[in-house]
C-alpha cells in the first residue's frame, strides 16, 4: 500500500468516524431529523408539498437498515451512534470494493 492510499483510508476512517454528526447535532440543537434524511412525510411537513419525482420513487429502495438505526425506534443515542459509524464503514468498504473490483476487470482487460 502506498503512502497516498494509507492517507486516502486514514481519511474515509475519520470521516465515519464523523458521521454521528447527523445525528448529534439535531438531537442536541431540537432540529428533528439528521439534515437531509427527510422522507417524503417530513418532507410534507417542511415544504406543505412532496416533489413528484420523490412521490414516485420513494419506495424504489428500502434500506437494509433504516435510519443507519441498528437499535430499532427506541434506541439510545449512543447505540445510535455507534449505528452511524458502523453503516459509515460498511459502505466504505462496499464502495472501496466495488472500486477494487472494477479496476482488476479493467487492468485485466488493458494488457
Amino acid at each position: 500500500m502506498t503512502k497516498s492510499q494509507k492517507k486516502l483510508w486514514i481519511g474515509l476512517f475519520i470521516l465515519a468516524l464523523l458521521t454521528p454528526l447527523g445525528v448529534i447535532l439535531p438531537e442536541k440543537f431540537k432540529a428533528g431529523a439528521a439534515w437531509g434524511e427527510w422522507g417524503p412525510e417530513e418532507l410534507e411537513k417542511l415544504l406543505g408539498y412532496v416533489p413528484e419525482g420523490l412521490k414516485r420513487w420513494a419506495d424504489l429502495w428500502k434500506a437494509p437498515v433504516p435510519d443507519y438505526n441498528l437499535g430499532g425506534e427506541g434506541a439510545s443515542l449512543t447505540v445510535q451512534v455507534l449505528s452511524y459509524i458502523v453503516s459509515g464503514l460498511i459502505g466504505i468498504l462496499a464502495v472501496g470494493l466495488v472500486i477494487f473490483v472494477i479496476s482488476k476487470v479493467l487492468v485485466r482487460n488493458e494488457k
